[in-house]
C-alpha cells in the first residue's frame, strides 16, 4: 500500500512537471491589447496550479490566480495608453514572455468575400497600397477558415506586424480602416481578421440563438449547400468567433449580406440576431458597424439586392451602429467591386465621429426619415441632408396607390427635401433607386449616395 502511494505521488508530481502554463493563440508575440481598459487574460494550466502575471508597464503590481479545476485559469488586467511596446510575463510551473505587445484599438472586422478580399487578389491602388504598408503600429490577425459543430476554444494563428509582405494577403478594407485610424488617432491598430466569402449570417451566429426564434431557424434551411463554404447554422461561429471570446474588442467590422439574397425578407431579423448575440456573447455593448451591399445585377427578375440595401438600412434602428454607403463605389456586373480604399476609410471616419469624436464632417449618405403628401405633391424628408443634390437626371423615385404599382417620376429638391409631383390621387407609396443594378443620383454635401428605400405615406 506505502508502494502505490509512493507511485500515485510520483504520477501526481509527473503531472505538475509538465502541465504548464499555456496560452490561447490570440494572446502572442506583436499582439494588440486594447488601450485603457479591464482586458480578461485568460489560459489553462495544471489544475490548482498559481498563476503570476507581470506587465511591464506596472512591473510592481503581481496579478495573481490559481487554476481552477477544469485546468482553466483567467485574470483581469488593466492597460494604460503608453505608445510603447511592453512585454508580459507569466510565471506557472513554467515562464511565457510574450514580447513587441502594443496597447492601442482593437477591431474586429468579419463577414463574406467583400470584407476578405486582399489586396494581393487585386484592387484600385494595390500596388501602391501595398508598397506603403510599413506602419509597424499596424497588427493583424488572420482566422483561418474552419468550421465546428460546437463552440471552440482556440485558434491556430499568431499576430503579424504590418509589412508589404502581411498586408497584402489580409482583408483590404480592414487594412484601409486601420491605416486611417492610426494615423488620426496616432495609436497602434490592432485588426482581427474573421471571415469567409459565400457566406451567409446564418453561419456566424451561436447554435442557441436558432433554439429561441423559429423564423431564423425556417432561414437557415433555405441556405443552398455550396461548395466554397458551410450553410449550418453556427458553424463558423463555433470555430471563427466563439475562441476570441472575451478578447476585449474596440467594435466589429462587417461586410457582408450577398449570400443572404435569396432570403432577403427575412435578413433583419437575422442581421438583428447576429449583433444582438455577439454583443451578448462579450457581455458588451460595443460599436457595430457594417457596409450596405453594393449595387450588382442579381437578375431581372426579382428585388433581393436593393431588399437586402433596404434591410440594412432599418437595422441602423438597433444602438450604436453604422452602416458605411456603398452605392457609388460598386461595380453592377461584379460582385466584388474593386474600389476597397473609400469603405476602409468611411469606416473609420464612422469610428472616428461615432466612437472617438475625432471626425467632424459627414459620415452618412441621406436617409429617409418622414414622406408626406400635400394636395398634388410628395415631400420627403432625410437625415444627413445638407445641401442635397441630384447627379442626373434619371427618374430613380417611383410613386404607387394601394395597388402597389410604381410609376417613376421627376424629383427637385427644395430646401434640402425631395419634392414629388404625385400621379395618383391617393398616393401610399414611395420607393427610391429600388433596383438591384443601380448606381443612386441622390447625394449630400459629403458626396455620399443616399440609400435605398421603400416606405409608405403619411
Amino acid at each position: 500500500m506505502k508502494n502505490i502511494s509512493i507511485y500515485v505521488a510520483l504520477f501526481l508530481f509527473s503531472i505538475n512537471a509538465i502541465a504548464n502554463v499555456s496560452l490561447p493563440s490570440i494572446f502572442s508575440d506583436n499582439m494588440v491589447l486594447q488601450r485603457n481598459s479591464d482586458v480578461v487574460i485568460w489560459g489553462w494550466g495544471s489544475p490548482g496550479e498559481e498563476i503570476k502575471l507581470v506587465a511591464s508597464w506596472n512591473s510592481k503590481d503581481t496579478l495573481t490566480t490559481t487554476t481552477d479545476r477544469h485546468a482553466k485559469w483567467k485574470l483581469t488586467l488593466k492597460t494604460t495608453n503608453t505608445k510603447k511596446p511592453v512585454s508580459l510575463d507569466f510565471f506557472g510551473y513554467n515562464h511565457i514572455h510574450l514580447k513587441n505587445v502594443l496597447l492601442g484599438e482593437v477591431w474586429l472586422a468579419s463577414g463574406q468575400s467583400n470584407m476578405e478580399w486582399s489586396a494581393s487578389a487585386g484592387m484600385i491602388g494595390d500596388k501602391k497600397a501595398i508598397k506603403n504598408a510599413t506602419n509597424k503600429n499596424i497588427r493583424f490577425f488572420r482566422v483561418p477558415k474552419k468550421t465546428a459543430t460546437t463552440p471552440q476554444l482556440d485558434i491556430s494563428a499568431s499576430w503579424q506586424v504590418n509589412s508589404p509582405e502581411t498586408m497584402q494577403y489580409f482583408s483590404a478594407i480592414a487594412y484601409f480602416f486601420a491605416e486611417k485610424l492610426t494615423t488620426e488617432l496616432d495609436v497602434p491598430v490592432g485588426i482581427i481578421g474573421s471571415y469567409w466569402g459565400g457566406t451567409a449570417a446564418e453561419v456566424w451566429i451561436p447554435s442557441e440563438a436558432f433554439d429561441k426564434d423559429a423564423t431564423l431557424t425556417a432561414s437557415a434551411t433555405k441556405l443552398p449547400q455550396e461548395k466554397w463554404g458551410p450553410n449550418e447554422p453556427a458553424y463558423n461561429y463555433n470555430a471563427m468567433i466563439a475562441p476570441l471570446i472575451p478578447f476585449k474588442i474596440a467594435g466589429v467590422l462587417w461586410y457582408q449580406g450577398e449570400s443572404n439574397t435569396p432570403n432577403a425578407g427575412s435578413y433583419k431579423n437575422t442581421f438583428s440576431t447576429l449583433i444582438q448575440s455577439w454583443r451578448s456573447k462579450w457581455d458588451d455593448n460595443f460599436p457595430f458597424y457594417y457596409a450596405q451591399i453594393a449595387p450588382y445585377n442579381y437578375g431581372d427578375d426579382n428585388d433581393d439586392g436593393v431588399m437586402i440595401r433596404n434591410t440594412q438600412r432599418e437595422v441602423l434602428e438597433l444602438p450604436n451602429t453604422g452602416m458605411v454607403a456603398t452605392g457609388d463605389v460598386g461595380n453592377l456586373e461584379d460582385i466584388h467591386p474593386r474600389n476597397k480604399k473609400p469603405v476602409g476609410e468611411r469606416f473609420a471616419n464612422i469610428a472616428l465621429k461615432e466612437k472617438y469624436h475625432q471626425f467632424s464632417g459627414e459620415i452618412y449618405g441621406p436617409l429617409v426619415e418622414s414622406v408626406h403628401a400635400e394636395k398634388n405633391k410628395i415631400i420627403i424628408s432625410f437625415s444627413n441632408s445638407e445641401r442635397l443634390y441630384l447627379k442626373n437626371a434619371d427618374k430613380q423615385f417611383e410613386v404607387a396607390g394601394e395597388n402597389k404599382e410604381f410609376k417613376a417620376v421627376k424629383a427637385k429638391i427644395k430646401n434640402n427635401k425631395v419634392i414629388l409631383r404625385s400621379p395618383f390621387k391617393n398616393p401610399a407609396y414611395v420607393r427610391f433607386a429600388w433596383k438591384n443594378a443601380i448606381v443612386p443620383n441622390l447625394y449630400n454635401s459629403a458626396d455620399l449616395p443616399a440609400s435605398s428605400f421603400e416606405t409608405t405615406i403619411d
